[in-house]
C-alpha cells in the first residue's frame, strides 16, 4: 500500500478507534511496529491530537477534541454544505455559534479558487431567509446539552401571562421556527409537556435538588406534538385555502390540520384549555379565513379581545 494511502486510512482508523496499541495497528496494516510509530509521528505533526500512555496496559489515545479525517466533496456538495451553514447567520443565537462560524471559515478558505468564486457569485442570488429577531437566546447550548443527557434544569422563564418565574424542566428538543428558538420539555411544575420560547429563558442551570429525571429517551423531535393535552377541550374550525396556508407556516399548528383536496381544511382536535388566550390571538389574525365552530370558551375569548381592541380605537371615530 502506498504511504500516502496508508496515512489516510490510518488517520480514519485512529479517529474511529480513539484508543489503540501500536502492535494492533501494525497487524491490521501489515507493516512493522517501527513503521506504524513513524506514521503516528507524521499524523501528530499533521494535527491529529495523539498522546501515549506507558505501562503494560498503555497505548495511544486520541484526545476528545480530535480532528476529523478529510472528506472528499464534489463541487456541488461543497456549495450545498457552505450555504447550509451560511443560512444560519439569520439567527441571532445558535447552540453552536462559534463552531459554525469557525467551520464555515475553514470550509471556505480551503476550497479551490474557482469554487470560492462560484460561491461568491451565488451569495446575492440565493438565500434561506428567516425573520430577523433582536432578542437573543443565551441558554441554547445548555438546553441542547440537557436534552442529550436527559438531565433536569432549573430555568428562569419570563412568560407573558405570569411574568418571571422559576421552572424545573427536562428538555426533549430545541428547534427553530420563524426566527425564534423553541424548547419542548417536560415541566415538573406543571407536570406536563410544555413548549418554551428560548429567548424568554434568561438563566438555566442543572438541578441540584435531587429531582429524578423522566425516561424520555423514546421521545424524539418528530414526536414533540404527540403528548395528550392537559384539561382538553375540543377545537373545531373550518379554514379557507389561505387559512390553511397560514396555519401550515406555524410548526405547532400544522399537526392539527386536516387538508381537503381543494386546499381548504379543518381543525378538529383536543387542545389544552389553558391555551385559549393564545388560540384567540391567532384566530383573530386569520380574520375571514377561518370559521370557528367550537369551543364556546374560545369564541368568548375572541369577543372579549375584540371588544378591548374596539374600545381602544373608539375615540378616533369621533375625530
Amino acid at each position: 500500500m502506498p504511504k500516502s494511502k496508508r496515512l489516510m486510512e490510518l488517520m480514519m482508523t485512529v479517529n474511529r478507534k480513539r484508543r489503540f496499541k501500536v502492535q494492533e495497528l501494525a497487524d491490521e496494516f501489515g507493516v512493522s511496529k517501527r513503521t506504524i510509530l513513524r506514521d503516528l509521528q507524521e499524523l501528530s505533526e499533521l494535527g491529529v491530537p495523539l498522546y501515549s500512555e506507558v505501562g503494560p496496559h498503555g497505548g495511544y489515545q486520541v484526545v476528545r477534541e480530535r480532528v476529523l479525517p478529510p472528506i472528499a466533496f464534489t463541487e456541488g456538495e461543497a456549495v450545498a454544505m457552505f450555504f447550509a451553514v451560511h443560512a444560519l447567520r439569520h439567527y441571532s443565537s445558535l447552540p453552536f455559534e462559534a463552531e459554525s462560524a469557525s467551520a464555515l471559515s475553514k470550509f471556505y478558505l480551503h476550497m479551490p479558487g474557482d469554487v470560492r468564486d462560484r460561491i461568491d457569485s451565488m451569495k446575492d442570488r440565493v438565500d434561506f431567509v428567516a425573520p430577523t429577531r433582536w432578542s437573543d437566546a443565551p441558554c441554547l447550548a445548555e438546553l441542547l446539552d440537557a436534552a442529550i443527557k436527559q438531565s433536569v434544569l432549573v430555568i428562569q422563564y419570563e412568560s407573558q401571562e405570569r411574568g418571571a418565574e422559576s421552572r424545573r424542566i427536562q428538555p426533549v428538543c430545541i428547534y427553530a421556527n420563524n426566527g425564534f428558538w423553541y424548547c419542548t420539555a417536560y415541566c415538573f411544575n406543571r407536570q406536563d409537556y410544555r413548549v418554551f420560547r428560548c429567548d424568554r429563558i434568561r438563566e438555566a442551570a442543572y438541578d441540584t435538588s435531587g429531582t429524578v429525571p423522566m425516561q424520555l429517551k423514546d421521545v424524539r423531535l418528530s414526536r414533540r406534538d404527540a403528548s395528550q393535552p392537559r384539561d382538553p377541550i375540543r377545537l373545531r374550525a373550518v379554514l379557507s385555502k389561505t387559512g390553511v396556508q397560514r396555519c401550515e407556516s406555524e410548526l405547532w399548528l400544522a399537526p392539527l390540520l386536516q387538508v381537503r383536496e381543494d386546499g381548504s381544511g379543518v381543525i378538529d382536535k383536543d387542545v389544552s384549555r389553558d391555551d385559549m388566550t393564545f388560540y384567540a390571538e391567532f384566530m383573530i389574525g386569520l380574520g375571514d379565513e377561518v370559521a370557528l365552530e367550537e369551543p364556546y370558551e374560545l369564541k368568548e375569548a375572541i369577543r372579549t379581545r375584540l371588544a378591548a381592541l374596539l374600545a381602544r380605537y373608539e375615540g378616533y371615530a369621533a375625530q
